[in-house]
C-alpha cells in the first residue's frame, strides 16, 4: 500500500508505541533509533528487548495441576491411582497437587514465537542471537502448535499485565503464518491488511487520547438505535450492535470516525469509481442514530489509509443536516506529517488548534 517499505515499517513502530505505551520506555530506545527493512525483523527486536526486560522482573507464573506418584503425600491423595500402584507392587502414593510454574500459556506463546522468528530468513543474525540468549531461560516452557492458540481466551491481570504488548506482537507474528509443507513446517506471511487494520484503528484512537486532551470524550463507543417509543422490546434484541471505531466529543460537537485499511479505497464499476457503499451507509447510520434530535452537531468520517491508486477520496458531503466526510491518511510520509494530518482533522471539526 506504500512505496517506501522502510518508512512504512518505521511508522508501524510508531503506531505500536501509541497502541502499547510500554514501547515508549527507555529500554526500547535503541529499537526506536534503528532502521528496519523487514517487519518481522522489527518484531524480533521488540520481542528480544521485551522478554529480556521481563526476565529481570521475573517470568509470569501460574498454578498448574500435576499428577505424580510420590513416596510422601503431597496435595490430594488419588485413591484409585494409589490402589493401582499397590496392585502393581509399587509403594508409591498417587498425588494431585498445584504448583506455581513458568510453563503456562503466556510463556509458551513467547517461546513459540521466538523459536519461529529464529528460523525466519528476514530476521537479522544479531536479532536471532538475542532471542536465543533469552530462550536459555525458557527450558521448562513448552512450545505450542500456533493454530491451537485460543487468543480470545487470554486474560490479563495485575500479575501478567506486562505481557499484553508482547503477546500482541506474538499474535501479529503467529496469526500471519502459513503452513506450507506436508511435514508441517511454517513460513512467515506478509503483515496482512487485517493486522494493519486493527493496529491502524487503535493508533488513531490512542493518538487523539494523548495529544488532544481538550476533548471531553475519546473512546470506542456504541451508538444506540433511535427507535420509536412503540418499538417492540422483544424485537430490539435482533438489531445489530453499532460499534464505532473512534468517538470524539468536544462540548456539543461530536465526530464519529470509522477507520479503514483496504488495498483499494474506491470501487470500480463500468469504468466509474465510487466510494464503498457499505462503508458510507454504515457511517451515515451511526451519525443519524446518534443525532436523534437532529441538531446537526454530529459528523461522521471514513478515514482510509492512503493507497497507490490514481484516485483517492477527499470528500465532504452535507447529508440530512449532518456532515459526512471521506478522507485518506498517508502512512508513507514521515510520522510528523501523519500527526499533522490527524491534528488537522480535529482542528477542522472542533476549531481547536494544538
Amino acid at each position: 500500500m506504500t512505496s517506501d517499505k522502510g518508512i512504512l515499517i518505521r511508522n508501524i513502530y510508531y503506531m505500536l508505541t501509541y497502541a502499547f505505551q510500554v514501547l515508549k520506555q527507555n529500554n526500547y530506545e535503541d529499537v526506536a533509533s534503528e532502521e528496519f527493512e523487514q517487519i518481522h525483523d522489527l518484531f524480533a527486536a521488540i520481542l528480544s528487548k521485551g522478554i529480556s526486560q521481563q526476565l529481570k522482573q521475573g517470568l509470569h507464573r501460574e498454578y498448574i495441576t500435576k499428577n505424580e506418584n510420590l513416596s510422601l503425600l503431597r496435595g490430594k491423595l488419588d485413591i484409585h491411582g494409589t490402589i493401582r500402584n499397590r496392585i502393581q507392587h509399587k509403594q508409591l502414593l498417587a498425588c494431585e497437587y498445584d504448583e506455581l510454574s513458568v510453563n503456562n500459556i503466556f510463556n509458551q506463546i513467547l517461546k513459540t514465537t521466538a523459536m519461529i522468528l529464529i528460523k525466519e530468513p528476514s530476521v537479522k543474525a544479531e536479532r536471532k542471537a538475542a532471542l536465543r540468549q533469552v530462550m536459555l531461560f525458557f527450558s521448562e516452557v513448552d512450545v505450542l502448535e500456533p493454530s491451537a492458540i485460543r487468543w480470545n481466551t487470554l486474560r490479563y491481570q495485575r500479575s501478567n499485565r506486562n505481557y499484553e504488548m508482547l503477546i500482541n506482537i506474538c499474535y501479529f507474528v503467529l496469526d500471519g503464518m502459513l503452513q506450507t509443507t506436508e511435514q508441517g513446517s511454517y513460513k512467515m506471511a506478509a503483515f496482512s491488511d487485517e493486522h494493519m487494520a486493527r493496529l491502524y484503528e487503535r493508533f488513531v484512537l490512542e493518538y487523539y487520547k494523548q495529544h488532544h486532551t481538550y476533548l471531553d470524550e475519546v473512546k470506542s463507543a456504541q451508538v444506540k438505535w433511535n427507535l420509536d417509543e412503540d418499538a417492540d422490546d422483544a424485537m430490539i434484541r435482533f438489531l445489530p450492535v453499532m460499534q464505532t471505531d473512534i468517538f470524539l466529543r468536544c462540548k456539543e460537537k461530536t465526530l464519529i470516525i470509522d477507520t479503514k485499511y483496504y488495498g483499494k479505497t474506491m470501487q470500480k464499476q463500468y469504468d466509474s469509481y465510487t466510494l464503498h457503499s457499505n462503508n458510507l451507509y454504515q457511517i451515515f447510520t451511526y451519525v443519524k442514530n446518534h443525532d436523534h434530535k437532529n441538531t446537526g452537531n454530529v459528523s461522521g468520517m471514513l478515514l482510509y489509509a492512503k493507497t497507490q491508486e490514481s484516485i483517492t477520496p477527499d470528500c465532504v458531503f452535507p447529508m440530512g443536516g449532518n456532515q459526512i466526510s471521506v478522507k485518506t491518511l498517508d502512512l508513507n510520509l514521515p510520522f510528523s506529517s501523519i500527526a499533522a494530518q490527524l491534528d488537522k482533522i480535529a482542528e477542522n471539526h472542533f476549531g481547536v488548534h494544538i
